[in-house]
């Protein structure tokens, strides 16, 4: 497995995606798990793949929603670079990184009692916002929208989502927004895998507590694996007869 993360200049990114990779490798042991980077960090996906010989390669991008370093920039270089591999769709959206999100929102934000002992009347949850990157293309921001529905039904409540980057609806606007309709308290789910510059534009948009990026959560590593399994697939199917 090739795993290809966007990058970051903030060290922290890389050592929470060698985490990650980590735990892969004690989930998976005898699977080959190599690190590269898209841009800023290093290794680059083209000095990862000079190192890899020996069989078929299947290449994840470390990536939540679908966009251009997903659909276009990573599987290009490493089709390029690596003839035969395949390439992975990216982990987002998917039920296990809701679960993740709502762990990440719990270590964060603990369940408040039942009730207030002093107005009997049960305390309001905190209002959850999804703050993601964003992407200037529509799948990417269709595929945040639909992370955003799955932390929604785990959660059992409402969350809108918003971005720091790319797109919008921006997500210092949205917290705003909340709190004009009245919230008391907002909690961002860090839609993020790794620290960075996106993850700290999150922590200034004005919110009450801005969760972990999903770093090397169990659920994250499953998934990993789940997409390189399915890509795998794609390696031993026959090719069509024209």
């Amino acid at each position: 497995m090739l795993a290809v993360a966007h990058g970051t200049r903030d060290p922290a990114g890389p050592a929470a995606v060698r985490e990650l990779l980590a735990r892969i490798r004690a989930l998976r042991p005898g699977l080959r798990v190599a690190e590269a980077y898209g841009e800023l960090s290093r290794p680059s996906l083209e000095e990862a793949a000079a190192g890899l010989r020996g069989g078929p390669v299947v290449v994840v991008p470390l990536l939540l929603a679908r966009g251009y370093h997903a659909l276009v920039d990573i599987p290009v270089r490493a089709g390029r670079l690596l003839p035969g591999a395949v390439t992975s769709r990216p982990l987002g959206p998917d039920p296990l990184l809701a679960g993740a999100l709502a762990a990440r929102l719990a270590e964060q934000t603990p369940d408040p009692p039942t009730r207030d002992p002093r107005t009997r009347i049960p305390p309001r949850p905190d209002t959850v916002v999804l703050g993601a990157a964003g992407s200037a293309d529509p799948a990417g921001t269709a595929d945040v929208r639909a992370a955003a529905r799955l932390l929604a039904r785990r959660l059992r409540r409402p969350v809108p989502y918003g971005f720091v980057a790319a797109g919008g609806p921006r997500l210092d606007e949205v917290v705003a927004g909340l709190r004009a309709d009245g919230a008391r308290r907002v909690a961002v789910a860090s839609y993020l895998l790794a620290p960075g510059r996106f993850h700290d534009r999150m922590a200034a948009c004005g919110a009450d507590a801005v969760t972990a990026p999903l770093g090397a959560h169990d659920a994250a590593a499953r998934l990993v694996l789940r997409r390189y399994d399915e890509a795998r697939l794609r390696l031993a199917a026959p090719a069509p007869v024209c």
